[in-house]
């Protein structure tokens, strides 16, 4: 039987000059867990609009659970404007407000929360105050095993608002720039290690997961760190690497692999995702397995 998976928080449409791709961090990772064979629920909310009915259908093409998604009769279905001038430097413009900023709770949700093995979540979709406290809601499951992407996008957090996200963690997956100010946010020492050492400590993780880019990746855990350099590809784009990384990393963890082989699977993804145009394209497995043999 699948591990069931729920993601909750932003689906959109990066809108680029000349296309537009869904997109959203946690449906990203949604689309991903479902195409390596989870049984995934996307929690979110879209307009009752031409773009969120499309979204609806582009998801449902990956064989998604759409049951909670929310649908939303004034607030628009969510876009980012999107820059990609520089492929290695993306930037991103995010319309505010929009559906998913008005996720609503309801028994129902957390029901389905607490049943599940994994429940993924950002910082972004807690930017406004209905879906920050629907967030709240389900995080006060116990049982779940929780995975923050925490994902920060200014203006869109605030100091207190990530320590509150960190203390409802058990896993918690951040690239370098983002582990550089949540050490300012709590005074974190400057070497790395050290760093992710206190950081688990203060907010009790069971594991850190530190994304590098194009140098890879590494895990903290227990005191000890496992590192991976990663794999060098031709970028097309890097919209949705770290989102195939997470889904990929959460896979085998829930498969009781090795830190090595957790990490190893993560990149692979994410670099096979980097070699490919949008945040969610299609790929089969044998193409992961062709890139980490080679």
């Amino acid at each position: 039987m699948p591990k069931k998976a729920i993601c909750f928080g932003e689906m959109l449409w990066d809108v680029f000059p000349k296309r537009k791709i869904a997109g959203g961090a946690p449906m990203n990772v949604a689309l991903h867990l479902q195409h390596l064979g989870l049984d995934t629920t996307m929690i979110s909310r879209v307009g009752r609009d031409k773009l969120g009915k499309d979204l609806i259908r582009f998801v449902e093409g990956f064989g998604l659970d759409t049951s909670l998604i929310q649908l939303d009769d004034e607030l628009p279905t969510g876009t980012v404007h999107v820059d990609d001038s520089d492929r290695e430097n993306i930037k991103y413009e995010i319309v505010k407000p929009a559906g998913w900023d008005r996720i609503a709770w309801d028994e129902s949700i957390q029901r389905v929360v607490r049943m599940a093995d994994v429940f993924v979540y950002g910082s972004l979709s807690a930017r406004e105050p209905l879906s920050r406290e629907t967030l709240f809601s389900l995080l006060e499951t116990s049982d779940t095993l929780k995975v923050l992407d925490i994902n920060l996008r200014p203006p869109f957090y605030t100091a207190e608002l990530i320590e509150k996200l960190l203390m409802s963690c058990n896993i918690l997956k951040i690239n370098e720039d983002e582990l550089s100010k949540i050490a300012s946010f709590h005074d974190l020492p400057s070497k790395t290690d050290a760093a992710l050492e206190k950081l688990a400590e203060q907010f009790e993780l069971d594991l850190i997961c530190v994304t590098l880019g194009a140098k890879g990746a590494l895990l903290y855990q227990e005191g000890e760190i496992v590192s991976h350099p990663g794999y060098p590809v031709e970028v097309a784009d890097t919209v949705g690497s770290g989102d195939a990384f997470l889904a990929g990393f959460i896979a085998k963890f829930l498969e009781h692999q090795s830190p090595e082989q957790m990490l190893d699977y993560a990149c692979a993804l994410g670099a096979l995702v980097a070699t490919m145009e949008g945040g969610t394209p299609k790929y089969d497995q044998h193409e992961v397995e062709l890139l980490r043999k080679s």
